[in-house]
């Protein structure tokens, strides 16, 4: 059985990765919306990805006979400057994310819930990857600056992006 602590802040990270794939989702459309199609799709799998996160702590707590309780979203930004603001601001969202990560693997050894702390390692190494993958989407961003045909080519090279649906517990235990 889940620890209510624990319970009620996964919860609470349930919000925040559904709130991720809100974000995400809102800047594909902004990315639609001034015709940089690639990078929309870029996005539309990092929604999905968020979406796979939020269902790995919703099936935690559901394994351990707790109860999920989903909490409010709140509406995302829904308009940019640019595409270098839209990735700036992804890559300050996951930094809060891994922030947020930290601090429930703070509270898993606090509460000896090696469970899921198991479970928030895999978490801590996915936000490392996740961290890197905004970054260097910011860095080519920055370098590209005001060249058209540069945003275009990155615009290109983004849009090869794709999500695959993991199989049950997939990434568990690596």
């Amino acid at each position: 059985m889940i620890k209510k602590k624990i319970r009620d802040a996964f919860n609470e990270q349930i919000q925040h990765e559904l709130y991720s794939a809100y974000l995400y989702l809102s800047m594909a459309a902004y990315c639609h919306s001034i015709g940089l199609d690639g990078m929309a799709q870029w996005l539309r799998v990092q929604t999905m990805e968020e979406m796979t996160h939020a269902m790995k702590f919703f099936d935690h707590i559901i394994e351990r006979d707790g109860k999920v309780e989903l909490l409010p979203i709140k509406k995302p930004k829904i308009t940019w400057k640019s595409p270098l603001e839209g990735f700036q601001d992804a890559y300050k969202h996951e930094q809060f994310i891994t922030g947020r990560i930290n601090e429930l693997v703070k509270l898993s050894n606090a509460e000896k819930d090696y469970a899921s702390n198991s479970l928030l390692q895999w978490f801590v190494d996915e936000q490392v990857e996740e961290e890197a993958s905004a970054s260097k989407v910011v860095q080519q961003l920055e370098m590209v600056g005001d060249s058209g045909n540069g945003l275009l080519m990155l615009d290109r090279e983004l849009g090869q992006r794709t999500f695959t649906w993991p199989t049950a517990k997939e990434g568990e235990g690596e």
